[in-house]
C-alpha cells in the first residue's frame, strides 16, 4: 500500500470510526447518561440505629426538589437507598448489589461507623468512589490507603479533644467517666481523651464502660459508672443508646455533667425519647445551625430548609437535627457533582472532592467545605452548645478547629 493511500484510510476511520476513543466518548462513569445520575446508599432504616433512616429520607427528597428544578445540567438525581439495619455484612452485601447490579455512579454518604469501614475495602478495590462517607472516624481521610474514599463529619477524636480542652480548663479536678459503643467510632473517643488528658489521665479518668449494639438496655454499665463517683460523662453513644444512657442515669439519681457526641445531639431522636428534662445542661457540639434554637428564626437559609421540609418532607420534624443532615449532605454532593461539570467520570469525582471551597446552607457561619491537596477532612470547625431541657440547644463560646491533624 502506497503511503497516501495508507494516510487516507486512516482520515476515513478518523471521520467515522475513532482509533482513540475521545474524551467526549468516555466522559461519562456508570450509572450516569444524558438524562441521568444513579446514585447508590445504604442506610440504618431499622436495627438499633434506626433513627438515623431520617438522613437518607431527607437526601432522597432532596434530590427530588433538585430534580423539580431541572437537575443538574439536565440530568435527574435517582439515589438508591437500601436498609442495611446498621449491620455491617447487610452492608456488604447491599453494596455489592448497588455496584454490580444496579450499576451506580458512586456510593453518596452511606451512613454509620461499622458499615463504611465494612464496605471501604470492598469499593476501593474496585474503584468505585464512596464520597461523603457519614462517619466521624479519621480514617475516611486516608487518602493514601484508600484513595477511593472521603468522609464529611468533625472527627469523633478531634470532638472528644474539644470536650476535654474545656473540661480541663473549667473543671481541672473532674472525675471523668467514659460511655462509648464499642466499636471504632467509641474508641476513638476514648483515644481523643486519653491524648488530650496525658498524664493526667491516671488521676482524672476513673471509669470507662462500653456497650454492644446487640445489648437490649445499658442500665448496668449507668449503674458502675456512676458509682465510680464522677462527676462528668463523656457520652460516645448513638441514637438509640444514647436516649437510654441520659434518661437511665437521670431515674437512678446521678447527675453528672455530661458530653453527648454530635452524633446523637438531636431534639426529636434522641432528647425526647429520653426526657428533654433529664436532659438539661447537657454539652454537646456542632457545626451547623440548629433548627430547634429560634436565634435562627429569621435567618434566610433556616427558612428555606423550613420551606423545603414542608414540601418535600411533609409531617417530618424540622428540628429533628437527623434530617438536617440530610439535607446537608445532599446539598453537599450536589455541589460536588455541579463542579464536576460534564466530567462525569468516577476519577473526575474524586479529584474534585479535594478542590472543595464552598459554603453549604445551614452550616454555622465561618463553618464551610474545604479541602485540597494535602487536607482530606471537609468539615473542620465546632462549637459547643448547651440543652435547655425542653426544646432547644444553645450555642456558646468560639468556633473551634476540629482538625484530626492537630
Amino acid at each position: 500500500m502506497k503511503r497516501r493511500e495508507f494516510i487516507s484510510l486512516l482520515g476515513g476511520a478518523a471521520a467515522g470510526w475513532p482509533l482513540v476513543p475521545t474524551r467526549a466518548a468516555n466522559r461519562y462513569g456508570p450509572g450516569v447518561t444524558d438524562t441521568e445520575i444513579k446514585l447508590g446508599q445504604t442506610m440504618p432504616y431499622s436495627g438499633p440505629a434506626s433513627a438515623f433512616g431520617a438522613v437518607g429520607l431527607t437526601m432522597t427528597a432532596y434530590f427530588s426538589m433538585i430534580n423539580e428544578q431541572g437537575g443538574i445540567r439536565g440530568r435527574n438525581l435517582r439515589l438508591l437507598s437500601l436498609d442495611d439495619g446498621y449491620s455491617p455484612p447487610k452492608a456488604v452485601e447491599q453494596i455489592r448489589r448497588l455496584v454490580e447490579q444496579d450499576q451506580v455512579f458512586l456510593i453518596a454518604s452511606p451512613l454509620g461507623t461499622p458499615s463504611n469501614l465494612a464496605i471501604r475495602k470492598y469499593l476501593n478495590a474496585n474503584k468505585v468512589p464512596t464520597v461523603f462517607a457519614a462517619s466521624g472516624l479519621a480514617t475516611f481521610g486516608d487518602r493514601v490507603n484508600y484513595p477511593w474514599t472521603i468522609g464529611w463529619l468533625p472527627t469523633f477524636e478531634a470532638e472528644a479533644r474539644i470536650y476535654t480542652q474545656y473540661i480541663l480548663q473549667h473543671a481541672p479536678n473532674a472525675r471523668i467517666a467514659i460511655f462509648y459503643q464499642n466499636d471504632d467510632l467509641g474508641r476513638d473517643y476514648v483515644r481523643g481523651v486519653q491524648k488530650e488528658l496525658g498524664e493526667k489521665a491516671k488521676s482524672m479518668l476513673v471509669a470507662v464502660q462500653s456497650y454492644e449494639l446487640s445489648e437490649p438496655t445499658v442500665d448496668s454499665q449507668i449503674g458502675i459508672l456512676k458509682a465510680s463517683g464522677a462527676d462528668i460523662l463523656i457520652n460516645a453513644s448513638t441514637s438509640k443508646f444514647a436516649a437510654q444512657s441520659i434518661r437511665v442515669a437521670h431515674d437512678i439519681g446521678w447527675k453528672p455533667q455530661q458530653f453527648l457526641s454530635y452524633a446523637s445531639a438531636s431534639v426529636a431522636g434522641v432528647m425526647v425519647p429520653a426526657g428533654p428534662e433529664k436532659a438539661e445542661g447537657l454539652i454537646s457540639s456542632t457545626y451547623f445551625k440548629d433548627p430547634s434554637d429560634p436565634q435562627w428564626a429569621g435567618d434566610t437559609e433556616y427558612r428555606d430548609y423550613v420551606a423545603f421540609m414542608s414540601r418535600f418532607r411533609s409531617g417530618a420534624s424540622t428540628s429533628d437535627t437527623f434530617n438536617l443532615a440530610g439535607y446537608l449532605l445532599g446539598a453537599s454532593l450536589v455541589k460536588l457533582i455541579e463542579q464536576c461539570g460534564d466530567d462525569l467520570t468516577r476519577e473526575n469525582v474524586m479529584e474534585q472532592t479535594l478542590k472543595l471551597d464552598v459554603h453549604i446552607p445551614m452550616l454555622l457561619p465561618g463553618v464551610k467545605l474545604h479541602t485540597s491537596a494535602t487536607d482530606f477532612y471537609p468539615i473542620e470547625s465546632l462549637q459547643l452548645q448547651r440543652f435547655d431541657g425542653k426544646s432547644s440547644f444553645t450555642l456558646f463560646g468560639e468556633v473551634m478547629n476540629a482538625s484530626p491533624q492537630n
